[in-house]
This record gives structure tokens, sequence and C-alpha cells, in this order.
């Protein structure tokens, strides 16, 4: 692939695809498309289906039916730190492309049915692994692209967040920690105002509140990630991940609408059409698709900017400044990364 792209190296750059169903497996070949054939760009896979030990311990020729996905960050089986290591030696941003075919709402007779909102659904448990696995605050250095999945994920996610960061932490929690409760004046309340039915059923009321509860090794759910104010999640968060989005993904709007977002902030979609699949009709029509996104007044010429051009080379200059050295836009991205953002 190298030597067939060679010779339009101004204009495409080939990716390599790099295989994640062990660390070691994926350092192997990151190590070889980067190192030995020279590609800078990598996509990934997005989750892997992994056995479930019971299952496979006990009907061993079921196990492939009882699995669970493992998403890299947060509860992996395995430890990926030194993939994401391996990418920011490299001066390689990981993107990733979800396969559709996840199990929720799956036909077995309607392919429409399968990939409308596939892709963002497993997406979203990657990203939504990363970040809780604290993988963006230890790797400052790597910005992650996620590939063909519209922004209207990204945004809610991002909303939900902050949501639950006010409601999570190890502070706040305490409000609502089960082991927090005053039982007897719980009680009291009850004798003094419940309804007779209830009076009688008080002792179940109390075996119910005084229980062993499930021991958590950890009550702050963001521990891993290290925050310490609510506005850190920007940089871990929006600041770090780039959607790949459709020429007419309307969701685009949402992306860029600093009103709706928490914060004020824009979620860093880029545009990444897939013209060699059945999403495009004519491929002579996608950049002006695109830019209708602006003729009909969803967002402003600032945001396209931002979404044709900005964002995608952030995604990868973040880690490798000299990425579009020699290409069409090297000067056009020389003047962006002296300036920055404005």
């Amino acid at each position: 692939v190298i030597d067939l792209m060679s010779p339009h190296a101004d204009r495409m750059s080939p990716v390599a695809a790099i295989p994640m169903h062990t660390p070691e497996e994926a350092i192997r070949h990151l190590e070889y498309a980067v190192g030995e054939l020279g590609h800078k760009v990598v996509c990934m896979q997005g989750w892997i289906d992994r056995p479930i030990p019971a299952a496979l311990e006990q009907s061993p020729g079921l196990a492939e039916y009882g699995t669970r996905l493992d998403y890299f960050g947060l509860d992996s089986e395995y430890d990926y730190d030194q993939v994401w290591a391996k990418c920011a030696e490299l001066k390689v941003a990981p993107t990733f492309h979800s396969s559709s075919g996840l199990r929720a709402g799956r036909s077995v007779s309607n392919y429409t049915q399968n990939h409308i909102g596939s892709i963002a659904q497993a997406q979203e448990g990657l990203a939504k692994s990363l970040f809780f696995g604290g993988v963006t605050r230890r790797f400052p250095s790597l910005n992650f692209g996620f590939l063909e999945c519209g922004a209207a994920w990204a945004c809610s996610l991002f909303a939900d967040i902050v949501g639950h960061y006010e409601k999570r932490t190890l502070a706040a929690m305490e409000y609502v920690d089960p082991a927090n409760l005053d039982v007897d004046k719980l009680m009291q309340y009850f004798d003094d105002y419940a309804d007779p039915f209830t009076k009688k059923h008080l002792d179940a009321a109390r075996g119910y509140y005084t229980r062993d509860f499930y021991p958590l090794p950890e009550k702050d759910d963001f521990w891993k990630t290290g925050i310490t104010d609510i506005h850190e999640i920007v940089d871990l968060f929006a600041n770090r991940f780039y959607i790949g989005c459709e020429a007419d993904d309307r969701s685009v709007a949402w992306a860029f609408n600093r009103k709706i977002n928490p914060f004020g902030t824009a979620i860093r979609a880029m545009f990444g059409s897939d013209v060699g699949h059945w999403d495009v009709i004519d491929v002579g029509d996608v950049v002006v698709e695109a830019r209708e996104l602006v003729d009909d007044d969803l967002i402003n010429t600032q945001d396209f900017k931002e979404f044709m051009f900005w964002n995608p080379v952030e995604l990868h200059a973040r880690v490798n400044p000299d990425f579009f050295k020699g290409t069409r836009v090297e000067a056009a991205v020389d003047d962006f990364l002296r300036s920055g953002r404005g």
C-alpha cells in the first residue's frame, strides 16, 4: 500500500490496520507498520469480544455465546498503557473504527436496523472506557480519533459525564452513601407518617436498610481520571476525542452548539467521509454537501473551518507536528500551528 500511495503522498496517506487482541500483538504491528513500513496513520479495533471466564470453564463449546466487550481502558483484561505509550513513542494518534453489529436491537433480516446507531454505540463504549480508565490523563501527548460514527453520541456523553461528576465524586457520594443513613431516624419517620400497610412491615424495612451492601472497591467513579475540578473534563474528554462525521451528518451542528454543550464547549467533530461505501452516492458532491451545514445556517463559517481543517490537523499534529510536511496543505498547517485557534 505504501508503494501504491507513494506517488500521491502529498495528498493521501495510507492507513495501517492494527489488531488489538493483546497489547503485545498491537505493539508488534505498530512497530512494523510505523517503524519499518513508514505509516504515519494507524486505525485500531474499537473493542474485542472476550469470553466470560465462567462460561469458558463450565461450557467451553458454548463460551463464544457468553462474551463481554473489552474496550482497552477501564476493566480491560490487559494493560493497554504500553500500547498508548508506543503510539506516543512512534508519534501516531490512535484512531478507531468500531464495527457495526453490537448486540442491542439486532435484526436477522434488516441491515439498516442493524447499521443505525451501532457504530456510535460501540464508539461510545470505547470513549467511556478510555476516559474513565484515565488514559487521556496519563498520555497527554495523544489525541484519539473515532471514525464514521457521527457526533451526537459524543455530545450526549460529554454532557452526561459532566452531570455525573456532580453526583458521583467522592464528596458528592457522601450524600447518598447507604453507610451514612440514620436508620433509626428513618424508621421513626415511617412510624410517624407512614400509611398503615407500611407500618405493618417496619421490621422488613429495617432489614432492608441495614443489610450489607456490596462493597465498592472505590467509591469515586472518577478516581482514575485524576480530576479534581469539573472543568478538567473539557480537556480530558472534549479536547482529546476527535469525532469523524459524514458530510450530511446534521449532528455536527450539535457538536458546535456551544449554548447546549457544557461550559460553552465545542465537541471536536471532523470531516471524514466514507466515500468508498454506499454512504456516498456521488463522490463529487461530498465537500459541497458538507458546506450545506453553513448554507442551512446550522453552523457558521468558523465552525466549518474547524470541522474541515483545524480538527483533522490537531488530531495528528498534537503528537506529530511534522505530520503534514511535504503535503499540499503544509503551509496552511504551519500557519495554524503557529497561531493556534486564536
